[in-house]
């Protein structure tokens, strides 16, 4: 397989928001989907692929260096070569540990900040290169690269240590990003996701409200607009709830 059309690379792809952003962008460009395990991706891939799209999944650990240097390298040299990135979305959920704090290991702290920050340093730096290459060669919309955030990216609950300090640190990485990457036409933003999303793990999940929960489809909609922003009117960041959620 061999093209020069630019591509799009989603990381952190399952059966929820991965999947619908995944679908959305597989409109415009052929994705590359990433996840530890294959069974995440597989769906999303042969969905895409039966409907005319062009979509791989290749797993990878995105907080292992090596992993995530073969994918790339892979997708550079064998599926991609010469192809620029239009878009790459970091939407990795690794690190996510619910625990009172004196019942934290050292173990389960680190993992979350291997998740979530060392994931996204590796992934941006495996990007951003690729991305600049969009620029220079004027790809329909600026390239862009997107943070999936969270309520613990701007509030550190009781019981969240682990998950805040990392969503907190992945929310400055991607702001340093937005300022040094900005100016060179890359479109850096992080999107706060605040609620509950309506996936496969919390659909027995009960509210109140028919609206309570957030669609992931809504999402990736979302993220396709920040893609097609004009360089005039970049937005560094998106919160995103329902509308009966209390914030």
């Amino acid at each position: 397989m061999s093209t020069k059309k630019a591509i799009a690379v989603i990381a952190g792809v399952g059966p929820g928001t991965g999947s619908s952003i995944a679908r959305k962008f597989a409109q415009h460009y052929p994705v590359i989907v990433l996840a530890r395990n294959p069974s995440n991706y597989a769906e999303v891939v042969q969905t895409i692929n039966s409907s005319g799209g062009q979509a791989i999944g290749l797993s990878t650990d995105l907080s292992d260096s090596t992993s995530v240097s073969s994918t790339f390298k892979k997708i550079t040299t064998e599926l991609f070569p010469d192809s620029p990135i239009a878009a790459a979305v970091f939407n990795s959920g690794g690190g996510f540990v619910r625990k009172p704090f004196l019942e934290l290991t050292e173990s389960e702290f680190a993992a979350g900040w291997e998740g979530q920050v060392k994931g996204a340093f590796l992934f941006a730096q495996a990007t951003l290169p690729l991305l600049l290459k969009g620029v220079e060669e004027k790809v329909e919309f600026p390239p862009s690269l997107i943070f999936t955030g969270a309520t613990a990216s701007i509030r550190g609950s009781a019981n969240f240590s682990v998950f805040a300090s990392a969503k907190f640190g992945l929310r400055a990485l991607s702001q340093s990003l937005a300022r040094e990457f900005g100016p060179k036409g890359v479109h850096v933003s992080h999107v706060i996701v605040d609620g509950v999303i309506d996936i496969p793990r919390t659909k027995e999940w009960k509210f109140e409200h028919e609206d309570a929960k957030i669609s992931p489809d809504a999402i990736a909609d979302s993220y396709w607009f920040l893609h097609t922003q004009p360089r005039t009117t970049f937005a560094y960041e998106l919160d995103l709830r329902p509308y009966v959620e209390k914030w």
